[in-house]
């Protein structure tokens, strides 16, 4: 094939050079992300830094972070989704299309439901703890009985806002790790699918 028809479909319907480097570019740039958001910088910045400064810095990049898997995943649908004839998909096409899918849908209920409702909540939280002189601490500091223990116990409405932004918590978390899988199993299809290294 011409070098000036690389981003073209190449007869039989495989897609050019130039959108297979970008499929795989965007993919990868993708997992990456959620890889050290996931596994990295969460953990380094919850043990470097007081607890209401953690939220803040969280509440400013995960709207950005979930925006943007949101983003590849759309991209990578609309890479793939062309290149098929759907009456004729094999197995693994149908496959990487359904986590692609899933990735995008996942990543768009993180990024325009869980995640503005976990962070509405945490506001909630740390207003009542700043009410009580808590938050500034680094984890792990507090000598003695723990001061938010203590908090729930006392004042109920507390309580049930703890229980909401574990809830909604959770609920992204798992949305985070369902993106995670969905782009690595993806991944990992395509380096199965390399002829050679």
């Amino acid at each position: 094939m011409p070098p000036s028809q690389g981003c073209k479909m190449e007869e039989g319907g495989n897609p050019g050079g130039l959108i297979k480097v970008l499929h795989l570019l965007v993919l990868s740039g993708a997992w990456g992300m959620q890889m050290w958001v996931t596994f990295v910088s969460g953990f380094l910045l919850f043990r470097g830094l007081p607890r209401h400064t953690f939220g803040l810095a969280q509440s400013k990049l995960f709207p950005f972070y979930f925006h943007i898997s949101m983003g590849c995943a759309f991209i990578n649908l609309c890479i793939l989704a062309p290149q098929h004839a759907w009456a004729r998909l094999t197995f693994w096409e149908a496959s990487q299309l359904c986590l692609l899918f899933l990735s995008l849908t996942l990543a768009t209920l993180n990024a325009r439901w869980l995640g503005p409702r976990t962070t509405a909540t945490m506001w909630a939280l740390q207003t009542v703890e700043k009410e009580r002189g808590l938050g500034g601490e680094m984890p792990g500091s507090h000598q003695g009985p723990d001061p938010y223990r203590q908090l729930r116990d006392k004042d109920p409405k507390y309580k049930a806002l703890r229980q909401d932004f574990f809830h909604y918590h959770g609920l992204s978390s798992m949305c985070n790790l369902g993106c995670l899988l969905s782009n690595g199993l993806c991944l990992a299809g395509l380096a199965l699918g390399l002829r050679s290294l």
